[in-house]
């Protein structure tokens, strides 16, 4: 700041030193002028000068020193009150604009909500025909037809499960209820969901759920587990997935194991990443990337460690880390 406030007043310094130089050159060049006594005069002219930058960059330069530790929150009780004529137009300015800007983001965050709520009630809407349709083509005769007709479903199902939580995902933590939650009877009802599609694929599950109870968001979890046991489905040819769950230094353990395509080593440290795909099956247009980024979104506010091991065509082992009970007592009261 000090170097900012010489430069600003550098024309006004040089001028005083040039009057000065001037003052001491005529006396120097005029035998009538005394010179020793225009010295001294100079020299006190220089400290007086020196003392008066001194106050006037403690003076000139509080204002725009506000302006510099400024943090653009729009609250501009944080900037000092404006002393001089030109600071004072630079203040109103700032008023003007960020007032401006309040009233644009306002308009913004009122347009973004409305938005949001009438997708979220446009894909609860589309839930109804959904369940309609399910429940018809449950009821057909012709199994092959039965099971195409049932994946393209399921596909439509969890696309718009997907939506509704990512549009959901950046008030999580409103949404939230600790709980005491099964883990067995969640990704039963999980595995459920993804049956058909399962048996079209000829994929088993193999459960060792030693540890089943968690404190967790029923509803949250469910989706995390969603979002994983879909992958491993979508990524595995046939064979088995296995669930497991166990204790491990006083924390709740879940792995999540398929034998599928896994993922290669320079993709492990993105997967989590929004928008991001592979590298292996760049050209797989199916894939939005944002399962996994919702996932790992989801997980960091139930306290939910997630860690992957993988490697190619050996599948991939998903591990979930709970946290322990005292770390959510005082938020959930069980």
């Amino acid at each position: 700041m000090i170097a900012n406030f010489l430069k600003e007043r550098l024309s006004w310094i040089l001028m005083f030193i040039l009057g000065q130089a001037i003052i001491v050159f005529i006396a120097y060049l005029d035998n009538m002028i005394p010179l020793q006594p225009v010295l001294y005069i100079v020299f006190l002219s220089m400290i007086a000068f020196a003392a008066f930058l001194v106050l006037r960059y403690r003076n000139e330069t509080r204002f725009y020193r506000s302006l510099k530790d400024w943090e653009s929150s729009l609250d501009l009780t944080e900037i000092t009150k404006a002393d001089s004529p030109f600071e004072r137009l630079v203040e109103d300015s700032l008023i003007g604009q960020t007032e401006r800007l309040k009233r644009d983001a306002s308009l913004e965050r009122t347009r973004f909500e409305l938005e949001q709520d009438e997708l979220l009630s446009w894909i609860h809407e589309v839930k109804t025909p959904l369940t309609t349709m399910h429940l018809i083509i449950e009821r057909m005769d012709d199994s092959s037809l039965k099971v195409q007709l049932t994946y393209e479903w399921l596909r439509i199902h969890l696309l718009l499960d997907q939506e509704l939580h990512r549009k959901r995902i950046s008030f999580i933590e409103n949404d939230l209820y600790m709980e005491k939650v099964s883990l067995n009877a969640l990704v039963v009802g999980e595995i459920r969901t993804l049956k058909s599609w399962c048996i079209a694929k000829g994929i088993g599950f193999e459960l060792q759920l030693d540890m089943d109870e968690v404190l967790s968001d029923a509803k949250w979890l469910a989706f995390i587990l969603r979002q994983i046991l879909t992958n491993a489905v979508k990524y595995s040819q046939d064979g088995e997935i296995i669930v497991r769950s166990y204790v491990r230094e006083d924390q709740t353990v879940l792995e999540i194991t398929d034998f599928g395509r896994g993922i290669d080593s320079r993709d492990l440290p993105r997967i989590f990443d929004k928008g991001f795909t592979s590298t292996m099956e760049h050209h797989d247009n199916a894939s939005t990337g944002m399962g996994l980024y919702l996932v790992r979104r989801a997980a960091d506010p139930l306290g939910i460690r997630i860690s992957v091991r993988s490697a190619p065509g050996e599948g991939s082992t998903f591990t979930l880390v709970f946290s322990k009970r005292n770390e959510f007592v005082k938020l959930s009261g069980v």
